[in-house]
């Protein structure tokens, strides 16, 4: 099982403040790497910290003995390449090097939303783009770059890890905006682990999680009724066409995320994985 371990090795995790990053967060540290937990807003990042500070504390009491990895957090406006430039010098100030790059920041918005009342005609352009961004170049272009670059400086090289979407495989209606940006990050994932690799060889892999349906602060208005507190009636269809039906939790993300960052992938570049409850294996027959 030594495969799967990321001891001392240094993360950085963008979007960390968010549910699915947090949960991703406490994974790397339990498998033993120091993570730089990175969000816009820095609070939400901080308590992130603390609360893995907080779980580690509590094992120390029930008679564990491993060392805490390092945890701490960075403000990043990943939206801002200076900005992601000022948190990467931070962090190797304090971490030494960059072995991990996950990339989770992204998101929907209600603005480049259809609905009933407002059709894909009528959906405001500046918002669109803005989703384009947060996900495409926010969510893994921008960061690839900055800490991309200091990867290459290692000699053990690096893992960058991307947030892809079940609408990169079949677009789901409603999220024009959304769809096309996961269905490019898919598409960046690949071109930039066959780039790298022709470059370093196995020395920096690239590859992407594509989770099905995990309840978000992002999805929230979409999937529940805050009226009745159930589903709506799009939160239903998305569970009768998930086989195992129900949601994705965030800790089923960990276990993906630890293979494709440890030495167990090591021969696996350029790849999404979809963590979906059979999602995208489904016909709906």
């Amino acid at each position: 099982m030594d495969l799967f371990s990321l001891k001392g090795r240094k993360a950085v995790l963008l979007g960390g403040g968010g549910v699915l990053g947090a949960a991703m967060v406490k994974g790397l540290v339990d498998a033993g790497a120091d993570v730089a937990v990175c969000d816009l807003d820095p609070e939400r990042a901080q308590a992130v910290v603390d609360s893995v500070t907080l779980k580690a504390a509590g094992e120390k009491t029930t008679g564990s003995s491993a060392e805490m990895p390092a945890v701490k957090a960075f403000r990043v406006d990943a939206m801002d390449i200076e900005s992601i430039k000022a948190a990467a010098s931070a962090i190797l100030g304090d971490f030494g090097r960059v072995d991990i790059l996950v990339n989770a920041v992204g998101g929907n918005m209600k603005g480049a939303t259809t609905s009933d009342e407002v059709s894909f005609f009528d959906l405001d352009a500046g918002m669109l783009d803005k989703v384009v961004k947060l996900n495409l170049m926010a969510g893994a272009v921008l960061p690839s770059q900055v800490f991309g670059s200091e990867m290459v400086k290692n000699g053990n090289g690096g893992v960058i890890i991307n947030i892809s979407s079940m609408n990169a495989f079949r677009p789901l209606t409603r999220i024009p905006g959304y769809s096309a940006a996961k269905a490019a990050v898919s598409n960046f994932t690949q071109w930039l682990a066959v780039d790298l690799a022709k470059k370093y060889g196995d020395k920096i892999r690239v590859n992407a999680i594509a989770p099905g349906f995990f309840l978000t602060e992002q999805n929230r208005f979409l999937l529940t009724d805050p009226e009745t507190g159930g589903f709506t009636q799009r939160g239903k269809t998305i569970i009768e066409h998930t086989p195992v039906g129900r949601l994705g939790q965030p800790d089923d993300l960990i276990g993906t995320l630890i293979w494709l960052c440890s030495d167990a992938s090591r021969f696996v570049t350029g790849i999404v994985v979809p963590v979906d409850g059979g999602f995208s294996a489904f016909s709906g027959v």
